[in-house]
């Protein structure tokens, strides 16, 4: 007798959430504590919640099918052509919920008008330089506080 095979998974909702609420601060929270245990510093001087509560930006959330908040992200003008990504986050176990969290950022930066994405991560989380590259993002040149900083790599990618 054969086991039914598992239903496919079904990929997360999306929705616009405030940097500030609950559900974001704990993911936000876990974020940091991810990102100091791999490159010894938590990112959180780099994020300001402001910066994607304004025209042309926002923060998200990525939740699974019982509601639950399993990731987030974030879009900050750098310029009229130009966002940058900020605070993208998968909890641990959560396949594909940073892939549908990148693809809607992307699709979001596009309608808002933006012709570029731009991020920044650390050289040595290797896991998310090889994410980026993996979707179409190029190394660049190191921009803005991260230009001269041998431990940042900087991202980006055109949008259609």
């Amino acid at each position: 007798m054969s086991e039914n095979p598992a239903p496919p998974r079904a990929p997360p909702g999306i929705d616009r959430s405030d940097p500030g609420a609950p559900e974001a601060v704990a993911l936000l929270d876990a974020l940091s504590d991810a990102l100091g245990a791999i490159t010894g510093d938590s990112g959180r001087a780099s994020f300001d919640p402001d910066d994607v509560r304004g025209e042309r930006a926002c923060f998200v959330l990525a939740r699974g099918c019982d509601g639950r908040a399993l990731g987030c992200g974030a879009l900050r003008p750098l310029g009229d052509d130009i966002a940058e990504i900020k605070r993208m986050y998968a909890a641990p176990g959560s396949a594909g919920v940073g892939s549908a969290l990148l693809a809607w950022l992307e699709a979001e930066a596009a309608r808002l008008g933006y012709r570029a994405l731009w991020l920044e991560t650390r050289l040595v989380n290797t896991r998310a330089v090889r994410f980026y590259e993996g979707r179409g993002y190029a190394r660049i040149a190191n921009y803005g506080k991260y230009a001269g900083n041998a431990q940042a790599v900087c991202l980006a990618k055109q949008l259609v």
